[in-house]
């Protein structure tokens, strides 16, 4: 009897021992599936969030560079130094400035760049030897630290350009010849230079020329850079296109070919000279060929400083462009005519410097000399024509004593 209830119970303990681990088992294997599921979900969540969060990097690095390129304003002031040339580019801290006007107007453009907040200049571009775009650069070379003067290379036996030399060198300065081609970093801004090509004979010919960009926007500085020379500049520099141009050597009628200023298709155009100058600046076709492309034009002698500003989209003026297209031709004589092609017609009536005294005075001269500009020129050459008889005087001095009484030579005639 004993042994059948042993027997009963061991097999009570087998039965039991099976049964036990089943619902364990099934508890475990649901385990695992929440856990896989709730992996799975937490890795599909993952991929979601850093595809979201890549998307919204990559806009907020587009807003990122966006916002930077809008981040300061280039001011371009295109200043009124009568005769002459003169332009302060600014962005942030970055200050830049292109020619000086002539010897009389150092301390203006000092003053004009003081009164900006300048202390420093970042470039100091001499565009050219002649004394009406670097006349004033040693005063501003010596009042202001220049990080980089750029010039081309091109002398000039003149005091003026010995004036500019000495300033350089008590500032322990050396001149940057650039070459054709080379980009410099201005701010967020750059520049390349676009001439001149190779060394000319004329100094105006030889004219640092130079396009500025600035997001979307651009500038193109020509220097006195003649229509010659214009052909060299498109053969090297393809991409010329430029939102404003600042015309060259003043809006002389030896500038600014028609094909140059197609090519460059500019909106905007400035012109710096003075107010009744004696050399017919701006020229009736130069003025002629912008009006006919509707470009708007903006002119130192009758505007006064003129002042640019881009945000790297668009482009705001201080002023309203001029509506006058009156050329310098005119103020020479009321016998003065424009035919169709805005060529000047000079009348039958005698100039001011075609009288009989001054045909006297021509015979036994060396050179012509102009009181006003302090250039000398060659008795043939034609800017003689537009000097005032006033201003106008014939000398057999030598080339030497005129140097060294502080006149320059003729860019055009080379004297």
């Amino acid at each position: 009897m004993k042994k059948y209830w042993i027997l009963l119970l061991f097999c009570i303990t087998l039965l039991a021992g099976c049964s036990m681990p089943t619902e364990p088992n099934s508890q475990n294997e649901k385990q695992t599936q929440d856990i896989s599921q709730e992996s799975s979900s937490s890795e599909s969540k993952d991929k979601t969030g850093t595809s979201n969060n890549q998307k919204t990097d990559k806009k907020q690095n587009a807003s990122r560079k966006k916002k930077s390129a809008k981040s300061g304003k280039l001011n371009v002031h295109f200043i009124d130094v009568g005769q002459g040339d003169s332009a302060l580019i600014t962005i942030g801290s970055h200050a830049m400035l292109i020619d000086a006007g002539d010897n009389s107007k150092g301390t203006a453009v000092q003053l004009y760049l003081q009164k900006q907040g300048i202390t420093q200049l970042d470039y100091v571009i001499g565009t050219h030897p002649d004394s009406d775009h670097i006349g004033g650069l040693d005063v501003v070379i010596y009042k202001f630290g220049c990080k980089k003067i750029l010039m081309p290379d091109c002398s000039n036996d003149t005091a003026t350009y010995r004036d500019v030399l000495d300033s350089m060198k008590s500032k322990g300065y050396k001149a940057i010849h650039p070459e054709t081609g080379t980009k410099y970093s201005f701010g967020d801004a750059s520049f390349t230079i676009t001439g001149p090509v190779r060394k000319y004979k004329e100094t105006n010919d030889n004219s640092i020329s130079l396009r500025l960009v600035y997001g979307d926007t651009s500038f193109l500085f020509m220097g006195d850079t003649t229509a010659e020379t214009e052909q060299d500049v498109m053969a090297q520099t393809k991409n010329l296109r430029s939102d404003v141009l600042k015309i060259a050597h003043h809006g002389s009628k030896y500038s600014t070919s028609e094909e140059f200023f197609n090519r460059v298709q500019p909106k905007w155009a400035v012109i710096s000279c003075a107010e009744q100058n004696h050399y017919g600046f701006p020229s009736a076709r130069v003025l002629n060929l912008m009006r006919s492309t509707g470009t708007k034009v903006f002119r130192t002698d009758e505007q006064g400083s003129i002042i640019a500003a881009s945000d790297g989209n668009s482009i705001q003026w201080n002023t309203s462009p001029s509506t006058t297209w009156k050329s310098g031709e005119n103020t020479q004589s009321s016998s003065n005519q424009t035919d169709g092609l805005g060529k000047a017609k000079i009348s039958s009536q005698k100039q001011p410097n075609s009288n009989k005294a001054s045909s006297s005075q021509a015979k036994n001269a060396a050179y012509v000399l102009n009181t006003s500009s302090k250039k000398f020129h060659k008795l043939d050459c034609g800017s003689i024509r537009q000097m005032s008889s006033e201003n106008t005087e014939y000398t057999k001095k030598s080339r030497e004593t005129l140097l060294q009484e502080g006149y320059a030579p003729c860019g055009s005639c080379n004297p």
